[in-house]
């Protein structure tokens, strides 16, 4: 185009530096940027937003600042103006430069640039994600007053952010406000205010809450289906475990590893051993492979009902299937040898784990510190303890 024609145009550039930012080639974009004037085409807003845009996300704040205030110089609109300041005030709060931020809030505010709810969102989440909800409801309050209603975005924001401090009453309050201001909930609100609530043991809440999401014809995925079966099944209720699995299903969401270990800790839970053989198996016929929380769940109980070695089959089968076992699989057996006086094999399964290079906490330590006193052998008890500050653990 350059040597025969027709001339690029801006879009032209535009175009061809958002792909180079796209793939991570910002060199190659403000190479770009600079030589548009060389071949009669002038940056336009689009142009300084991409290069902002892809300055912030690498970092590159004091450059993105540069090109901000090269280009707020001249005489264009207001609303080009708000959108690249919203980007760089986007890309300080993200590199933890809240001091940064609020002044270009601020820089935007003198300028006499009437804000959106962009703009807002962006400073929500930002105060938000830093714990200052003083701040938050202050940027509410001036929403309001300037004739911005919150959207989605803007309630995600708040629900998150309560979701996560544990406030969830709270959290299902603004959900509700969402509806009433005729915001409609999206995919994500969904997900935040279910998993808040099955972190928080209220599963029939976060199942009604699923029921709403279905009714508005919003598809959840396995991860929304696994919290709430693994909800129910840590309260004990296996019946409602399975029949949001059951839902599942007949909405065609093929259950995945996680499903699997919810249902199988749900039938360990109510006792249910030969239900948890019989899902191991159903798994492997779905192409669905047991993972080391597969593998640990079903040794632990192999020991606890005294099959010690069938549960060393499980981890010898763990290896064969290239799982590899973890520190967790070595407490349970440690644990189990402790408890059949099995001393030998415990500290030799002890020292194969001290050596090869797992990351030890202390439990293996007081399993086999306990077994010792039992014994009465505290010269072993003080030389497990001195090993066990020279790990530093």
């Amino acid at each position: 185009m350059i040597y025969q024609g027709p001339s690029p145009t801006c879009t032209t550039f535009n175009t061809l530096m958002k792909g180079y930012c796209l793939v991570n080639k910002v060199d190659k974009a403000l190479n770009l940027f600079s030589t548009m004037s060389n071949h009669g085409s002038r940056p336009n807003r689009v142009s300084c937003n991409i290069l902002v845009h892809a300055l912030c996300q690498k970092g590159l704040l004091e450059d993105a600042r540069y090109l901000l205030e090269k280009i707020l110089g001249d005489d264009d609109g207001e609303t080009s103006q708000l959108i690249t300041s919203t980007i760089l005030m986007d890309g300080y709060f993200k590199a933890g430069n809240t001091l940064q931020a609020l002044n270009c809030w601020n820089d935007v505010i003198q300028r006499g640039i009437e804000a959106d709810v962009v703009a807002y969102n962006v400073i929500i989440h930002g105060c938000s994600a830093i714990g200052d909800m003083k701040y938050v409801f202050k940027s509410l309050c001036e929403m309001f007053k300037h004739g911005y209603l919150p959207d989605v975005i803007t309630y995600n924001t708040l629900i998150g952010k309560l979701c996560k401090t544990g406030k969830f009453n709270e959290a299902c309050y603004v959900f509700g406000d969402m509806s009433m201001m005729g915001v409609a909930p999206d995919y994500v609100t969904y997900k935040m205010i279910i998993q808040g609530l099955c972190i928080n043991g209220d599963a029939v809440t976060a199942n009604n809450f699923l029921s709403h999401m279905l009714d508005y014809s919003i598809r959840p995925d396995p991860l929304i289906f696994n919290v709430i079966i693994q909800a129910f099944g840590k309260c004990g209720d296996l019946h409602k475990a399975l029949s949001v699995r059951n839902q599942m299903v007949e909405l065609g969401v093929l259950p995945n590893i996680y499903t699997y270990n919810a249902l199988i800790h749900a039938q360990i839970r109510n006792g249910n051993i030969d239900q948890v053989h019989f899902l191991k198996k159903e798994m492997l016929l779905h192409g669905v492979f047991p993972d080391v929380v597969t593998y640990n769940m079903l040794i632990g109980v192999a020991c606890n009902i005294g099959l010690l070695s069938s549960a060393l089959q499980l981890h010898d089968e763990m290896l064969r299937k290239g799982c590899d076992p973890d520190i967790v699989t070595y407490t349970i057996l440690l644990k189990h040898y402790c408890l059949r006086g099995s001393i030998k094999k415990a500290e030799e399964l002890f020292l194969k784990v001290l050596w090869s290079g797992l990351r030890m906490d202390h439990v293996p330590f007081l399993i086999l510190m306990k077994r010792y006193f039992k014994m009465r052998e505290l010269d072993k008890v003080f030389n497990l303890y001195l090993m066990w500050l020279k790990k530093g653990i």
